[in-house]
């Protein structure tokens, strides 16, 4: 009993030091990058492209300011016929498929919604990334998520999306929501039962989800979705509490874990092309 009793004191005096160093650990500007060279010569232009604009460099100074207590990888690579973007062993990977998805379903032109080429791709692309290194975050920091972890990889995603200046984030929701949009349209078969099993949403939902917690975040910016129709003003009544729900567990959960002074320096940064429409 007794050597039972001094186990117990040792970890109660012994525990406060150990989180303690381990959030001492935890630092900023733990993401590094790779361009994997393509399995397929078909992707070839897109790991040029992807180079050329260093989009890959760019992702890393925008996640600088996470301060994380493991180093995180962000690669492109080929997967093998796999339209897909995964986390896993402290690695994130967009596959080279994925973003050839995106290139095929580009708008010739200016959407009626505002959405341009580029923002159709840049969009859903960027919200991609940003949604696995939630899973990035709900792992390295041990996050506590309520509901399906997808769901909240989302908002996360769309969240900070949303912390960017007006115009980008008009873009960024604008391309996301065009690309949920189009995934659900190019269904012509009703969903069998098994399809509402997958942890994701369904694209429709998907698509009300990020517009909803837009307009909630900002009525005027994005009043549009509602006015013309592509948000249920049944669904926009709610929207506001949904954003700030969304906020204040961001802010509670991740927000300590961010570098306030690199984190202003992030949102407060140009990061979209205003030349290419």
């Amino acid at each position: 009993m007794r050597a039972v009793l001094m186990l117990v004191i040792s970890w109660v005096v012994l525990a406060p030091e150990s989180v303690t160093t381990a959030h001492a650990a935890a630092r900023a500007n733990r993401v590094s990058v790779s361009y994997v060279p393509p399995k397929n010569a078909a992707h070839q232009p897109i790991y040029d492209e992807l180079k050329e604009v260093s989009f890959l460099e760019k992702l890393q100074q925008f996640l600088a300011p996470f301060r994380l207590p493991r180093a995180l990888l962000v690669k492109v690579a080929g997967c093998d016929g796999d339209a897909n973007a995964f986390y896993e062993k402290d690695a994130i990977t967009v596959c080279y498929e994925y973003i050839e998805q995106l290139r095929k379903t580009m708008p010739a032109q200016t959407t009626l919604a505002g959405v341009t080429p580029f923002d159709a791709l840049a969009g859903p692309l960027i919200d991609t990334c940003l949604h696995e290194f939630a899973h990035a975050l709900f792992e390295m920091l041990e996050v506590p998520v309520l509901g399906r972890e997808e769901d909240a990889a989302d908002q996360v995603s769309a969240y900070i999306m949303l912390q960017l200046g007006k115009v980008e984030a008009r873009r960024l929701i604008g391309g996301v929501a065009h690309a949920y949009q189009t995934e659900a349209e190019a269904v012509t078969a009703p969903p069998a039962m098994t399809h509402f099993a997958d942890v994701h949403g369904t694209p429709a939902q998907r698509f009300y989800n990020v517009l909803c917690i837009a307009y909630g975040a900002d009525k005027q910016l994005f009043g549009y979705v509602v006015e013309r129709g592509y948000l249920p003003k049944e669904r926009a009544e709610d929207c506001e509490d949904e954003y700030r729900q969304v906020a204040r567990a961001y802010e509670k959960l991740i927000g300590p874990h961010v570098d306030p002074s690199r984190a202003k320096k992030v949102f407060d940064r140009s990061w979209l092309s205003p030349t290419v429409r």
